[in-house]
């Protein structure tokens, strides 16, 4: 059991930092996270976990990557066009409000950070490639999210009496994504080879950060969080059949492309997965009253893990037996 919780520590994080500010009858944790919350600590937090997102990647990697173009283009398809047009097929149905916004808020999101990158590489994937895809979709969502987030709102009700600035989004957006992004870049360019021996340390400083941000949105919609505990089977649910969705939509995409082993991985993990950095932030900010949102975001969360580890595992078998 130990074990498990060693190997599995971030999902263990998660898990046990929801289920403390939830039960925590005092509310000292969650007063602690609300008053991170009102002293600005989210829009740090986004900032320091996409600077250091910046100084892993290695651009020697990025310009391997740039080659496979097709591939490039079928990924953003899949994370910008099958994923909000899926969530926009969740928001027809009469589910809450709280969770057709969490829906849309993970739908309207770019690829994952380092899970999908990681998990590309393990099932002998194109790791190169899988990290251009990484780049350009977090790139991208600074102009592209402002702009789905707000044509799947109206089918959330009375979420759509939220207002957003989609001028100010983007330029806060720039400001939390990717110049943070750029500046590890360059950091990484500057200090390779000292950044290079922090690698391990600065992804657990990541990873320990977005703990950090998933306690104070429990913090800010914990009464709420309490009221609707009983949707928790149906949000796993709803959660793990966009993703199977996504996944799908993904390796059609590479059936279609040709793509074999080797190749379709990183289609396949960077297209399906969605970061829970960027969309916390946003419901935090934006969405604070809907706590549902925050359910559906972090359960999807560690149903995506959980499913695309098991996939690793069958990718990384079929590619021994299709290769020649």
């Amino acid at each position: 059991m130990i074990g498990f919780f060693r190997r599995q520590w971030f999902l263990s994080a998660l898990i046990l930092v929801v289920a403390v500010t939830v039960i925590d009858a005092t509310e000292t944790v969650t007063d602690a996270g609300m008053w991170l919350r009102d002293h600005g600590a989210p829009s740090a937090v986004i900032f320091a976990i996409f600077l250091m997102s910046g100084g892993m990647l290695d651009a020697r990697q990025l310009a391997a990557g740039l080659r496979e173009v097709k591939g490039t283009a079928a990924a953003l398809g899949v994370i910008f066009g099958l994923g909000p047009a899926v969530g926009a097929l969740f928001g027809l149905t009469p589910l809450s409000d709280g969770i057709k916004i969490g829906i849309f808020l993970v739908a309207a999101m770019p690829t994952t950070l380092s899970s999908g990158v990681v998990m590309t590489g393990a099932a002998g994937g194109n790791m190169a490639h899988a990290l251009v895809i990484t780049v350009i979709a977090n790139s991208l969502a600074v102009v592209v999210v402002p702009i789905i987030l707000p044509m799947l709102l109206p089918l959330a009700g009375a979420a759509a009496d939220v207002s957003i600035d989609r001028v100010a989004m983007m330029a806060r957006l720039a400001m939390l994504v990717l110049l943070p992004l750029i500046l590890g870049l360059v950091a990484k360019w500057r200090f390779g080879e000292r950044l290079e021996r922090w690698g391990k340390t600065m992804q657990r400083i990541s990873q320990g950060l977005i703990v950090v941000m998933v306690w104070i949105g429990v913090a800010g919609s914990r009464r709420t969080l309490l009221g609707g505990a009983g949707d928790l089977g149906l949000i796993l649910a709803l959660t793990a059949g966009f993703h199977a969705l996504l996944l799908a939509g993904a390796w059609s995409a590479a059936r279609v492309l040709s793509m074999g082993p080797g190749r379709r991985e990183s289609l396949i993990f960077m297209g399906a997965q969605k970061t829970l950095t960027l969309t916390l932030i946003l419901q935090v900010s934006l969405f604070p009253a809907y706590g549902q949102a925050l359910v559906v975001i972090v359960v999807h969360h560690i149903a995506h893990l959980m499913m695309d580890g098991w996939l690793v595992g069958r990718l990384k078998s079929t590619s021994k037996k299709e290769k020649p």
